[in-house]
């Protein structure tokens, strides 16, 4: 998938709607039969609203550039997160390597966010993709049985597991200890959680957030010690007010926090395994200066 698939805006914004506000699929399906004018229409256009993980994914799991293990990760609170640990094949054994933590979206993680994992992998990190849904089992193969348990998940208590993990994640003997968090929707929403915190630990020295759901970051923004990169669809009605208004107030602070929006886009336009949304300008683009900002802050 090169060019962007053209999808009547309303579909796409039906799609985001489902799987924001746990809308049941059954009503997900009338509202978009009736929307459409009939069930062969909506049978045409569910393959490129919603996210397909059948597509390749960018690197595969078998990339001989990458070695990938399973592990589960103390989350400090009895919960041991299910992460993918990625490593550049081409590190030495012994390498301390700068460490990035991959926070998914809201249905856990899925075999994109995975993949986001291994691409932080062949650019030289060692990634962490963690699931936040091990408090709830974990993925559980599935995004539409996902969204049946992603309700369990207390987003205070998410951004605890990833503090300790990043303590963790640090002291690894594999980790030059400077770790960077990135996510992605609710995700990136943590980001800007854990940025804005006071009880972040000292060694997470970066943050890059994908349109990142939820607001009132900018009553926080004193706390902020990390860079910050925040990337947002111009089309994302449903996330850049909270973002932006985080973004004014901590740049008014003095704080180093970048916005770049991408015009013509909407949210999640990184999710390549989604036809109407992904757009391949604006996510190479954006992935470009994410690993040219986490080189700068997590390399030095």
């Amino acid at each position: 998938m090169t060019q962007p698939i053209t999808v009547d805006q309303k579909y796409i914004e039906l799609f985001h709607e489902y799987t924001h506000a746990l809308m049941p699929r059954r009503v997900f399906l009338d509202r978009l039969t009736l929307m459409a004018g009939g069930t062969v229409a909506a049978s045409a256009l569910l393959p490129l609203i919603e996210n397909n993980y059948a597509k390749a994914a960018i690197v595969e799991p078998n990339d001989p550039r990458i070695t990938a293990t399973r592990e589960e990760i103390d989350g400090g609170d009895g919960v041991k997160v299910k992460t993918l640990v990625v490593r550049p094949r081409s590190a030495a054994a012994n390498a301390r390597l700068p460490t990035v933590i991959v926070i998914h979206e809201n249905r856990g993680l899925n075999p994109h966010i995975e993949d986001v994992t291994r691409r932080m992998g062949v650019e030289g990190f060692l990634a962490l993709g963690t699931d936040l849904l091990s408090m709830a089992g974990g993925y559980p193969g599935t995004d539409e049985a996902a969204a049946q348990i992603f309700g369990q998940v207390q987003a205070p208590k998410a951004v605890a597991e990833l503090q300790n993990i990043a303590k963790l994640a640090a002291a690894r003997p594999d980790s030059n200890g400077r770790v960077g968090v990135v996510g992605f929707c609710w995700g990136g929403g943590r980001v800007n959680d854990i940025i804005t915190s006071p009880a972040t630990p000292a060694n997470v020295v970066a943050g890059v957030t994908y349109y990142g759901g939820g607001s009132g970051w900018n009553a926080n923004v004193a706390n902020v010690k990390a860079p910050h990169l925040i990337h947002l669809g111009a089309l994302d009605t449903g996330t850049n007010a909270g973002n932006n208004a985080y973004a004014d107030a901590a740049k008014a602070a003095g704080k180093n926090v970048t916005v770049h929006v991408y015009e013509g886009v909407n949210h999640a336009f990184n999710n390549d395994t989604n036809a109407a949304r992904y757009n391949k300008a604006a996510a190479d683009q954006a992935w470009e200066r994410t690993i040219a900002f986490f080189n700068q802050h997590l390399k030095a």
